[in-house]
């Protein structure tokens, strides 16, 4: 969350940031959820990912979410502003996510990469919801017109590839 545009350059702006940190495979910000949590019905363009009450944790800023809370000393060799130190707070967060409809398609194949995907434009709603000690947040009702784009994606990769 921001105090100004949301992935405001001015990282200064951001008051919240919620994740769940790296797992012990290194696995950057993802888990595995319930397949309950997601239905898919990919050829029409729908799907839906639902999750209440997931424990995830507040860094307050992305430097502190990727430093573990030691910020950022300001002094890097490049413009970039001083970050103080924020340890992580237990958090709760709530979401759904609804994609519903094809509005373009795209097939993407990158034989150098090893990597190819069919990509559907799609409309999107979200509605969001945090909670954490001393501060609740509960996102508008959703709009599809706030929606700039949403993509739904099938992808093969590295040995899935062929």
């Amino acid at each position: 969350m921001y105090t100004g545009p949301v992935g405001s350059a001015d990282v200064t702006q951001q008051i919240h940031d919620y994740n769940v940190h790296i797992d012990r495979n290194q696995v950057f910000w993802m888990i595995r959820v319930p397949d309950d949590a997601v239905d898919v019905d990919f050829h029409k363009g729908r799907a839906t990912l639902r999750l209440a009450d997931l424990e995830v944790f507040d860094d307050h800023d992305i430097a502190n979410s990727l430093t573990d809370g030691l910020g950022l000393p300001g002094d890097l060799g490049f413009p970039y502003p001083k970050i103080p130190p924020v340890f992580p707070v237990r958090a709760t967060v709530s979401f759904e996510v609804n994609w519903n409809g094809v509005l373009a398609a795209e097939r993407i194949r990158n034989d150098s990469q090893h990597f190819e995907g069919v990509f559907l434009e799609t409309e999107t709603t979200v509605r969001w919801s945090s909670r954490q000690q001393g501060f609740t947040f509960k996102s508008e009702a959703p709009n599809p017109t706030r929606n700039l784009i949403s993509v739904l994606g099938r992808e093969r990769n590295g040995a899935f590839f062929t």
